[in-house]
């Protein structure tokens, strides 16, 4: 295994507007040669074309290819020792429920245990779990001081050395799985190559509204890249809730990284980085509250973006000095693909009005169009069994609600390039949708 690689999150603002720099001064070339040359629209066909193999490549890959994962066999061995941990503050209205699928979980009650860290809840969720811990014994809590840093990664590295997993899972608060989870995932774990695993994620209240629908869609979206990346030996990568990982692996990537904003994706890259390969699983899911409004979710998607940008400018040089080929090629595709693109949107506009000229843009954005709505029609196929018909329907509405993630990366390139971050624990307000009767604050205490 390669050596502890650890976050390189020094000059950020500095890196982000050397790549914003870099993306308007390459628009407004190809703008000036496209329109002063003849062979200038030649230059960006030329272009699209390794992209566009890449697209082929994801789309029509084999099933068995680049395969990473065994079959599922339960049979014979001891099973490992699994730790379920949940980082959770003012989760009130979904604690319960989470803990009640977690202990129900199909698995040697002796060789998994469940930690929930209470991260100075202000709510009743200390109480509820206090309530909790007298029904479950596989429960186990950890209330953090109001002078606690590093917040949902501070959380989880504090209860790390308190665990005894040979697996450690990792869930949100709204999180709900099937009894059977852990018989379907653990066994992926004999594979020696394989560090973690990843659950694909799927909506629980996706019936709500035109938000919630879109969220559906684009998980399925996201589980069709997820799978098909795994296939051709690319970049898969954790998604937060659902997440597992080997012991080893995660002290061989010094735990979580305190100066990210999403952990998940930081940790995916290390893993990748310390010669670790990351499963996909399609089959269970983990289900998950998905925002309600246009503002929630403004604000989420931001600091999903925010996160998956800083870790290409936390890790580029290790990226070019260690991984293989395909994972740098794969990276790169889908680094142009989510902040490039558009981010040149702006440029390309300026120098399309200045010039008079068409733009230069529009092939690319265009392509990561296309490649969107066919695997979201592929994924939500797989995911939910739908008819053609149906499946298109999804993929339209799917595709407008996906328009919104155009100015999330617009903004969030410009501003880190401007403003200098300051890290903290933003949490997503979960709703829930049942209730258990837990006792007054006074009789629990």
């Amino acid at each position: 295994m390669a050596e502890k690689v650890q976050p390189q999150g020094q000059r950020r603002r500095i890196k982000a507007a050397l790549v914003l720099v870099s993306v308007y001064g390459c628009v407004t070339g190809l703008h000036l040669v496209s329109s002063l040359v003849s062979w200038g629209q030649w230059l960006i066909a030329g272009l699209m074309c390794p992209v566009a193999i890449h697209a082929l490549r994801l789309l029509t890959v084999y099933k068995n290819a680049g395969e990473i994962l065994p079959a599922v066999d339960n049979s014979g061995g001891e099973c490992p020792v699994v730790s379920l941990l949940v980082a959770a503050k003012n989760e009130e209205a979904v604690i319960a429920d989470l803990v009640q699928s977690l202990c129900q979980l199909e698995y040697q009650s002796d060789r998994l245990e469940i930690w929930i860290i209470d991260d100075n809840s202000s709510d009743r969720t200390p109480h509820i779990l206090q309530h909790l811990k007298t029904q479950f014994p596989q429960l186990h809590i950890l209330r953090r001081s109001e002078d606690a840093t590093g917040g949902k990664s501070g959380a989880l590295n504090q209860v790390f050395q308190l665990t005894r997993g040979e697996i450690i899972g990792v869930f949100d608060a709204d999180a709900q799985v099937s009894s059977d989870v852990l018989q379907f995932l653990i066994p992926a774990f004999k594979n020696p190559q394989i560090g973690a695993m990843q659950l694909r994620k799927a909506i629980s209240n996706g019936a709500e509204n035109f938000w919630t629908r879109g969220q559906v869609a684009e998980m399925a979206l996201d589980g069709f890249f997820q799978e098909r990346r795994q296939r051709i030996g690319g970049i898969t990568e954790l998604r937060g809730n659902g997440q597992f990982v080997r012991r080893q692996a995660l002290e061989e990537c010094g735990g979580w990284n305190e100066q990210t904003i999403t952990d998940d994706l930081d940790l995916s890259f290390r893993l990748h980085l310390c010669q670790w390969q990351i499963g996909y699983l399609s089959f269970p899911c983990v289900q998950e509250e998905g925002v309600v409004s246009f503002k929630q979710l403004w604000h989420q998607r931001n600091r999903w973006a925010e996160g998956g940008f800083q870790r290409y400018l936390d890790y580029w040089l290790p990226i070019m000095r260690n991984l293989p080929l395909n994972k740098k090629i794969d990276l790169f595709m889908f680094f142009l693909m989510q902040y490039l693109i558009p981010t040149a949107l702006i440029p390309d506009a300026i120098a399309s009005i200045a010039l008079r000229h068409n733009s230069v843009i529009l092939p690319f954005s265009g392509m990561a169009v296309i490649l969107s709505s066919i695997g979201m029609a592929f994924g939500v196929r797989r995911a939910y069994q739908l008819s053609w018909w149906a499946v298109l329907w999804q993929t339209l509405r799917g595709t407008l609600y996906m328009l919104h993630w155009i100015p999330v990366m617009i903004s969030v390139t410009l501003r880190m390039a401007i403003r200098p971050k300051r890290l903290r624990w933003v949490k997503t307000v979960h709703q829930g949708r049942h209730s258990i009767d837990v006792p007054a604050v006074s009789d629990v205490s």
